[in-house]
């Protein structure tokens, strides 16, 4: 349908013409948002604290918090740090933490032995948290990268990724990081078939109510750089395409869907977010269990550096950016915004 309708000569007050003349509309979608509370009535989409899990970086020592370059705002703390600023954001309503450990050089291995380390940093970290904050939701990484002196999520040989032996160790991570007190083991490793043995560890050895949060569709993507940086878990050598899904791919997402939710996920995760919101898209058209997003290092990264810049505004950016991927079709997102978002949701 057109309109034809010519405006004021030149020369002549355009208020003065328009007046005169009323485009016959029938349809004028602007009236839905005339002001705030019409737009807030007619939202399609809504966000609030509690779609947000806040991932933290833990570190070795006391009274330790180490800014993260090229995370600006974002610290490693050290276990007693982390839960003086839980008491914080538990009053922002926050309460889904996802724990991520700086492991020192000297105790990494190419099977990545630490992880299973009863004294080691994350247990000391799980049950310290849970002591003090029994009703927090303590989320764990599934993946040997922190542990290993290769860098990779699995193990490594002759250059290669060896899938099935990964696997046993990455289920035998699982069932210890539940036994330490992990609410959601989160396989980030993309390895085949993990998502079955862990759920099998952990039902065999009584964790039955231990979730199992799915990186599915988590892409060899350039976003991650500030994350490498901050636990020093880089490859060493290589790349990690060769387990990590194709930036060109989003079929295969759904193959990977269809695989863990049949090998007993509860919940899945597109990694990383902004550039796949298409992906989240077709992931929540079809899938049975919740879907979460990762708004990634590097997507955290752009807005801060671009604010400080001046060439946007950080506020408003930030919840555009979460907006987005609720609007995707995530129900949970992991964003290191998730302090400072919770501030402005309050607002």
């Amino acid at each position: 349908m057109t309109d034809s309708f010519s405006g004021p000569p030149l020369g002549k007050d355009p208020m003065t013409s328009t007046q005169k003349k009323t485009l016959s509309l029938q349809r004028r979608p602007r009236r839905n948002r005339k002001n705030a509370s019409i737009r807030d009535l007619v939202a399609e989409t809504h966000l609030s604290v509690e779609h947000l899990i806040y991932p933290v970086f833990i570190c070795e020592g006391q009274n330790v918090a180490i800014p993260i370059k090229t995370l600006p705002g974002q610290e490693r703390l050290s276990v007693d740090q982390l839960c003086l600023k839980l008491q914080e954001w538990k009053d922002l309503g926050l309460k889904h933490l996802a724990l991520f450990p700086q492991i020192e050089e000297k105790l990494k291995d190419p099977y990545g032995k630490e992880a299973l380390n009863d004294q080691g940093l994350l247990p000391r970290a799980l049950k310290t948290l849970k002591d003090r904050y029994p009703d927090i939701n303590l989320i764990t990484d599934v993946a040997l990268d922190p542990y290993s002196s290769d860098g990779h999520d699995g193990v490594v040989k002759n250059g290669k990724i060896l899938n099935d032996v990964s696997v046993e160790i990455l289920a035998q991570m699982a069932l210890k990081q539940a036994s330490w007190g992990a609410d959601w083991v989160a396989p980030s490793d993309m390895m085949d078939g993990r998502v079955r043995a862990i759920r099998q560890t952990l039902d065999a050895n009584g964790f039955t109510d231990t979730s199992i949060l799915a990186y599915t569709a988590k892409y060899a993507s350039s976003f991650y750089g500030p994350f490498r940086e901050a636990l020093n878990s880089a490859p060493k050598a290589g790349d990690k395409k060769t387990y990590q899904m194709d930036p060109r791919n989003s079929r295969e997402a759904l193959l990977e869907l269809r695989l863990d939710f049949q090998e007993g996920a509860d919940m899945v995760m597109v990694k990383p977010g902004l550039p796949y919101l298409d992906i989240i898209s077709q992931i929540k058209k079809v899938s049975p269990i919740p879907v979460a997003a990762y708004n990634v290092s590097g997507e955290y990264a752009m807005i801060k550096f671009a604010a400080a810049a001046g060439a946007l505004d950080e506020n408003q950016a930030i919840l555009e950016t979460l907006t987005a991927f609720r609007r995707a079709g995530s129900d949970a997102i992991l964003t290191y915004f998730a302090p400072q978002a919770a501030k402005l949701l309050r607002k």
